[in-house]
């Protein structure tokens, strides 16, 4: 007689439940994008003015940068709330340094962890491989779009506003989507995940 192993039960269950772990490593990558972020905003100022200059709408490429703290976050803990988490605080962080934008910052983080947040939600938190990393990114560049086109620039002509939505997209995709999702597999081949299913998965252990 032979006993059955079905895969489900060779298959480590998923817990969903925040654990102080958790919380400290989301805060820890969250302020230090914060920072990112502030010194993004210093460097992307004297590049964003002559590109919309010459190419109008095409200054979205430059907003990846503000959109990898949730996906980033998220890759790390795989908890629902990490991607909103993430990006939230390390808004109120760079607002806290000082930005010209002030606190509206704050409802960017908001509307930006969301985009990520939905996609992880789709995938049931079950999938963190690269195309879910892909589609939050994208998903973080999009609702990113139509803020910024409802609230910074509002009555845009169509295309711009196709331009500028398009191009945050594709650049939420390959910045805050492909590069986050490639800098947690470094960090989790060092050994700095340990802790998490992001770094057993990298060492091979479950």
């Amino acid at each position: 007689m032979h006993a059955t192993i079905t895969p489900s039960a060779t298959r480590p269950a998923r817990v969903l439940r925040w654990r102080v772990v958790d919380i400290v490593v989301a805060s820890v990558v969250a302020v230090a994008a914060g920072v990112v972020f502030w010194v993004w905003g210093q460097v992307q100022n004297p590049i964003s003015g002559p590109v919309s200059a010459v190419l109008p709408g095409f200054q979205g490429l430059l907003n990846g940068p503000w959109l990898f703290a949730g996906v980033l976050t998220a890759l790390i803990v795989r908890k629902p709330g990490a991607a909103l988490y993430g990006e939230l605080v390390a808004a109120i962080v760079s607002a806290l340094i000082g930005t010209q934008w002030g606190f509206a910052t704050l409802l960017s983080g908001v509307v930006q962890g969301l985009g990520a947040e939905i996609v992880f939600a789709i995938f049931l938190y079950a999938n963190w491989k690269l195309v879910p990393a892909i589609l939050a990114g994208a998903g973080a560049g999009l609702a990113e779009s139509i803020l910024d086109l409802l609230y910074w620039y509002p009555g845009a002509k169509p295309e711009f506003a196709a331009v500028y939505a398009i191009t945050t997209t594709v650049s939420g995709a390959l910045v805050a989507g492909l590069l986050s999702w490639l800098l947690v597999r470094a960090l989790a081949r060092t050994g700095a995940l340990s802790r998490f299913a992001a770094g057993r998965e990298a060492t091979g252990r479950v």
